[in-house]
């Protein structure tokens, strides 16, 4: 059954999530102790039904997170845009980008892409629905609350979404270590598509023929790769060096 709501917790992600999808939240639980003035302002402004953390919610924060005494109820229904949806009003220019995540497994990559993307002015991280770490409050908590910043696009059958940006004037770039082109000597000259691929198998094969051109980074040969969220980060640098407006919109 597909997810329909994740916890996030934090003082940041969730101030994050009120000031920029409230409609997102459905529930902020907050501790007697939490004392920040910003987020009950936030609470309060934005109308979102409050109430006491407990030791049911706070099984929510993931792992050994620290939630700060705040944990929200996220709908992903009103966080997470469908594909269609989002293409119908993108404004696709030179100066835009998107990053495709294929099959990545680990969260904390998918956290990290998510920042980076937000930071190099990227319209869209695009996620499959199968076979792919989803978001979750990992995920928020990675990205420093990003999530709600950029959009976060849900797509059904990866290689159709990439056709379907081929169309719309995308040239698609795949991130492998074998590929024939280095990252400096891509133009970045019309909208562009980034994939990123598996942590251990990249992108998979039907996905690479369909891609305009698969760039590789060039390190030192006492490197034989780098973190898939590093990999995608150091792309995305070098794309929005070549498109100053991006980090002006």
């Amino acid at each position: 059954m597909k997810q329909s709501k994740i916890y996030i917790y934090g003082r940041h992600a969730v101030c994050e999530a009120l000031e920029n999808t409230p409609q997102a939240v459905r529930k902020v639980y907050i501790a007697p102790s939490q004392s920040d003035a910003k987020l009950r302002e936030l609470v309060k402004k934005t109308k979102v039904p409050s109430d006491i953390l407990g030791s049911k919610q706070m099984q929510y924060a993931e792992g050994s997170a620290v939630h700060q005494g705040v944990i929200a109820l996220i709908s992903l229904e009103n966080l997470v845009i469908p594909f269609k949806t989002f293409m119908y009003h993108l404004k696709v220019a030179d100066s835009t980008a998107v990053v495709l995540l294929s099959h990545i497994q680990d969260p904390h990559n998918v956290g990290a892409v998510i920042r980076s993307s937000a930071a190099f002015g990227i319209s869209g991280v695009l996620i499959p629905e199968h076979n792919q770490a989803p978001i979750t409050g990992a995920v928020v908590k990675v990205s420093a609350g990003m999530a709600f910043r950029v959009p976060i696009v849900s797509i059904g059958n990866l290689n159709q979404a990439v056709r379907d940006l081929k169309e719309a004037g995308f040239t698609i770039y795949g991130l492998e270590g074998g590929g024939k082109q280095t990252l400096p000597q891509a133009k970045f000259d019309s909208p562009s598509v980034f994939i990123l691929g598996n942590e251990g198998e990249g992108i998979r094969q039907k996905t690479q023929e369909l891609c305009d051109e698969l760039l590789s980074i060039p390190m030192h040969p006492r490197t034989e790769s780098l973190n898939a969220a590093v990999s995608a980060s150091v792309a995305l640098y070098a794309w929005s060096s070549k498109h100053p407006e991006a980090l002006k919109k």
